[in-house]
Parts: structure tokens; C-alpha cells; sequence
């Protein structure tokens, strides 16, 4: 259980911050760039449930869980290390993973094949849920460059992967099934 009783700690007055397993690291170090982005995601999806109602919302409250065990997960390094830990490390599942591929079947089963490319657009919830899609995309090649470098959980980045997949067929959604998307068209201006 998290118990926050002192918001501010002055502990990163120098530029450093501490990972989950207690080790100090600069504030601008890949790993907490990439869950401190991960935070972002979060953040937008706030944004996009002002204008969510129903299943969407619903979906939209899991997938803000999901972004904090994505966060505690990539605060975690040394995945080999697990076992040894005095409590289990929270980890990313492949059935996660599974619930978001299941959601995107079921959204875009309702939708008409795209014949173009859609801009960022429409009503106002499709417009946040592009804002999250770009965003986790920012999330996931951070986390990639990453996993580069250090041990990431292969799970978070497919999670990663997918929600931006979900960001964009729920903005189909949210534009009335995709009858309101706002299609490029190329070469329109010349």
C-alpha cells in the first residue's frame, strides 16, 4: 500500500531521483525518461475521459492503471533480480497485452475499411484520443531505445505498441464509427 504523507522529499534537489529497487539516477537517465513518459500517456488519457462516457470511459479508467504498472515496471531495472527481491516486483503481463488486442478486434469490427489516412480530428474526444496515440507512440520508442540498453520487461513494449493501435481505432469510434473522420487528402493545398 502507498502511503504519501510529504509530497516533496528534497531528495532531488541535485538531479537525481531513486529507481524502485532504491538505486540513485540522473533525472534525465533513458529509463525514467521512458516511464516519466509513460506518466505523460497517463495524463493525455485523463485528458480524453472529460469527453468519454459508457465502455469507452470503462476502458479508458483500465488502460490509466495499466500506464501506472507500466511505470512501476520500468522503474524496476534488473529483471533477473526478481526472485531475490523482499516483494515481487509489479510486472506487465502478456494478458494485458491480450485485453487491448481483444478491445481493437471488437472496436474495429463496427468500422468501414480506411481508404486513406486520417488526420487528428473530428470531435473532441477523437482529437484527445490522437494526442494519447502520438504520445504512448513517444512512450514506446523511448522504452525500445531502452530495452538498448537495459532490461525491459518485452511485455511493456508490446503493451506500448498496442495502445497506440488502440488510441487510433478508438478515435475511428468516437467519430462515429469513423463516419466523421477527418481524411487526408494528399497534395489538397498545392
Amino acid at each position: 500500500m502507498v502511503v504519501l504523507s510529504k509530497i516533496y522529499t528534497k531528495t532531488g534537489d541535485a538531479g537525481e531521483t531513486a529507481l524502485g529497487n532504491g538505486a540513485r539516477v540522473a533525472k534525465h537517465s533513458m529509463r525514467v525518461t521512458a516511464y516519466g513518459t509513460t506518466d505523460e500517456v497517463n495524463a493525455t488519457v485523463g485528458l480524453a475521459r472529460l469527453q468519454a462516457t459508457g465502455e469507452m470511459d470503462t476502458q479508458l479508467s483500465r488502460i490509466q492503471n495499466d500506464l501506472f504498472d507500466i511505470g512501476a515496471d520500468l522503474c524496476r531495472p534488473d529483471m533477473e533480480k526478481d526472485a531475490e527481491a523482499e516483494y515481487p516486483p509489479l510486472r506487465v503481463t502478456e494478458d494485458q497485452v491480450l485485453r487491448l488486442e481483444a478491445e481493437i478486434d471488437a472496436m474495429n469490427a463496427a468500422l468501414e475499411p480506411l481508404r486513406s489516412f486520417v488526420l487528428p480530428g473530428g470531435s473532441a474526444l477523437a482529437a484527445h484520443l490522437h494526442l494519447c496515440r502520438t504520445v504512448a507512440r513517444r512512450a514506446e520508442r523511448l522504452t525500445v531505445e531502452l530495452a538498448t540498453m537495459e532490461s525491459v520487461n518485452p511485455a511493456a513494449v508490446k503493451y506500448l505498441n498496442r495502445l497506440s493501435d488502440w488510441f487510433f481505432v478508438a478515435s475511428r469510434i468516437a467519430n462515429d464509427d469513423g463516419r466523421a473522420d477527418v481524411l487526408w487528402v494528399p497534395g489538397a493545398n498545392r
